[in-house]
């Protein structure tokens, strides 16, 4: 068995567009957890709450996406200035805003990863990939929960 290397992660479209949900994903971890730190107002106990199950659940999905990129034989980008800089995310300002500043800006976050996770599956349903495919699908069936809850703070 020939051993992958950082190089061939690029040429391979399936583990790209998984580096790159990788990437958006724990910088979407990072921006929910801030969130729930940051967070006040009214809704602060329910708010605190969910962005806490939410970063959780997306600290599971880095795990689970790392290990696929892996079992396909590549490595895992890792470490914050790299997946910053892969990340399609913005930035998210620290500090205090109102929450739904912070709810609005995680659904701009879960937009772009599910757009990630889109990709992943068509490039995995390319690549005949039903395992990393199987991936893709679930990740954006949660991104897609999370986003009708997000949204219907807003409301």
């Amino acid at each position: 068995m020939k051993t992958a290397t950082a190089a061939s992660t690029q040429t391979d479209p399936v583990a790209q567009s998984l580096a790159k949900l990788l990437a958006n994903t724990y910088a979407l971890l990072a921006q929910t957890q801030l969130a729930h730190w940051n967070v006040e107002g009214p809704d602060f106990f329910a708010l605190h709450e969910a962005f806490q199950k939410q970063y959780e659940s997306l600290f599971e999905a880095v795990d689970e996406i790392a290990e696929r990129i892996r079992a396909l034989g590549h490595y895992a980008e890792g470490g914050v200035e790299r997946f910053a800089a892969a990340s399609d995310l913005s930035p998210m300002p620290a500090g205090r805003q109102p929450a739904k500043d912070f709810v609005a800006q995680l659904i701009d976050g879960h937009e772009k990863v599910s757009a990630s996770a889109k990709a992943v599956e068509d490039a995995s349903a390319k690549a005949e990939d039903l395992e990393t495919q199987d991936l893709a699908i679930k990740r954006r069936q949660e991104h897609e929960k999370t986003l009708w809850m997000l949204h219907a703070v807003l409301k």
